[in-house]
């Protein structure tokens, strides 16, 4: 374990042998960081937060700050991370309003600088959220969702799996999975041909019922 000497690290946090901690950097009560973390200088870990392992975080991020939410009177919730996590400079992440409850990071995310993930959110895996984008309260985002810099995502909002969000937008209702969507209001204008491609779905996909497709041997998709 390697730790600046400037750095304040409360009694009960839980950091494991190879985590590193960089200068002036502040670990909260009840944290737990796992194996291959780093912290790079002025980062603030809040209490009861956890960090999965092999993240970074960068500069100045705040994680597991309490909520921004006129409902919560200081009970015990969570902020959550899982693994290999990019957290980039003066990200916020905050904890969850409700006993117990938590908001939850799930692994391979970039949050880019200056981003904001706010209470009882739910992420998913492999989410890209370029600089300055705005997640509210309640929000649930899929897996490999990616949003241009400066979106703003109003509370209770879905998004579905490989969407893409364009920059600037703002975000006021469900945007469906597969599909790329723009503007203020943000409306749907297409599909996500480029995610979908990376992530190896075929060009034709028969659609069958429960919306289940395999591959045959021959590689061509076939309705399971």
């Amino acid at each position: 374990m390697r730790i600046h000497p400037t750095a304040v690290i409360d009694p009960s946090a839980e950091l494991a042998e190879d985590v590193t901690v960089g200068p002036y950097c502040a670990i909260g009560k009840n944290v737990i960081i796992g194996r291959g973390t780093r912290l790079e200088s002025h980062v603030v870990i809040e209490q009861d937060t956890t960090l999965g392992e092999a993240c970074q975080v960068r500069q100045g991020a705040v994680l597991g700050g309490p909520p921004q939410d006129h409902k919560y009177k200081g009970e015990r919730s969570y902020l959550i991370l899982g693994d290999r996590n990019i957290v980039r400079e003066f990200a916020t992440l905050h904890r969850a309003t409700g006993e117990e409850a938590a908001t939850r990071i799930g692994d391979d995310n970039m949050i880019m600088a200056y981003c904001h993930v706010g209470h009882n959110a739910l992420l998913g895996n492999g989410i890209i959220m370029a600089n300055q984008v705005g997640i509210s309260g309640y929000c649930l985002v899929e897996d490999r969702v990616v949003f241009g810099g400066m979106v703003g995502v109003h509370q209770f909002v879905r998004i579905g799996k490989l969407a893409m969000i364009g920059g600037m937008s703002k975000v006021v209702q469900d945007v469906p999975p597969f599909m790329t969507a723009d503007g203020r209001p943000n409306q749907v204008v297409g599909m996500n041909v480029l995610g979908l491609r990376r992530a190896g779905i075929p060009p034709a996909v028969p659609i069958v019922p429960g919306g289940c497709w395999r591959e045959t041997p021959g590689g061509s998709p076939a309705p399971r």
